[in-house]
């Protein structure tokens, strides 16, 4: 990683603008994707009242250092999900978290929903990815942006549920559907149970990006590249802690979603000091920042790499190499991914404006 103080010649030393640099979003949830004064808005429509944590006291003080510190977080996830009463709901969920995806600098996103959670509401899990797929193209079409969607299962679910959802997302494979997942609280379950739903995955094409080195340490990373085959981790930052655990990461072409903010967040670290980005740097792993929670963490793609830059004196080349990285971890199509690298490179040559 380049130092701090390495400054090529002839480049200002003023820090640019980080919405202007192009991104690629790879870890942005649903549910969490939403608006905070979007749910307000549609909890008061409905009556439906809602915790302290998300009116007054938002953003949330959470931590899942154990059970239930995460019981405390996917009741609050849950309660934000129980305000998408309508298809409308959903379609204004997607395009404005592609309006402040773009306004952060994004040129593609990957949102990941675990259909199950919404079936009851909405017809069942073909129908509600329907209206998802739908909703995506329309925000596609309306912003510009590149969108696409990881299909997700629950871990606190049977597995049968998730060769169920591996399907569906094989159906669409092709079709807006990139990749397939494995989320909640990854201390639950067995995590090779969920092999047979991933083979699905594979074989469809579909890149596997299952949750995991974040609340568990290393040795489920390797759970993770062993059983379930994945192409990249969300999050992943705990590989950190075990130099042969990071060296395989790094061989096989692994990308780490990671997300500072949340990591911090729910306790896995400290503070923003303590995220192990630069030793992932260093190793040589392939690093996409991503916002996860916006809606419970309070902060979105941009500030992710404020954060970093900020807590670990980043200077704009290491910055652009992280975006850089993570739109080769993407899915997105070559002309995309061209565009993208593109711009970073115009944003590193003082194309787009400096810091404001």
């Amino acid at each position: 990683m380049t130092a701090p103080a390495e400054r090529p010649a002839g480049r200002s030393a003023a820090p640019r603008d980080l919405r202007t640099l192009p991104k690629a979003h790879l870890h942005l949830h649903f549910t969490g994707s939403m608006r905070h004064a979007t749910l307000l808005e549609l909890a008061e429509r409905d009556g439906i009242r809602l915790p302290d944590q998300l009116v007054s006291e938002w953003p949330p003080q959470l931590s899942a250092a154990d059970e239930k510190g995460w019981f405390r977080f996917q009741r609050l996830y849950d309660v934000a999900r129980s305000v998408l009463r309508t298809e409308g709901d959903v379609r204004r969920l997607v395009r404005e978290a592609a309006e402040d995806d773009v306004a952060d600098g994004g040129r593609w996103l990957e949102i990941q929903v675990d259909p199950s959670g919404y079936a009851a509401r909405f017809g069942g899990v073909t129908a509600f990815t329907d209206l998802v797929l739908d909703a995506v193209a329309e925000a596609a079409r309306a912003t510009g942006l590149g969108i696409a969607l990881v299909v997700a299962a629950n871990r606190t679910r049977h597995p049968l549920d998730a060769r169920t959802l591996a399907r569906l997302a094989a159906q669409y494979a092709g079709r807006g559907v990139v990749g397939f997942g494995l989320s909640n609280d990854e201390r639950r379950g067995r995590t090779e149970d969920f092999a047979r739903a991933f083979s699905i995955a594979e074989r469809a094409g579909l890149a596997l990006v299952p949750h995991g080195g974040e609340l568990r340490g290393p040795d489920h990373v390797r759970v993770c590249l062993d059983e379930l085959h994945a192409d990249r981790l969300g999050h992943g930052v705990r590989s950190a802690e075990d130099p042969a655990v990071l060296e395989r990461v790094v061989a096989a072409g692994v990308a780490l979603e990671v997300c500072p903010v949340s990591n911090v967040a729910l306790g896995v670290y400290s503070d923003l000091t303590s995220v192990p980005l630069p030793a992932l740097l260093d190793a040589g792993a392939t690093v996409a920042l991503g916002a996860d929670d916006p809606l419970l963490f309070g902060s979105r793609l941009a500030g992710q790499y404020a954060t970093m830059r900020a807590a670990h004196d980043l200077p704009d080349e290491t910055l652009a190499e992280l975006a850089r990285m993570s739109f080769r971890a993407s899915r997105a199509p070559s002309d995309v991914v061209a565009a993208g690298l593109a711009g970073i490179d115009a944003w590193l040559d003082g194309q787009t404006g400096l810091a404001r």
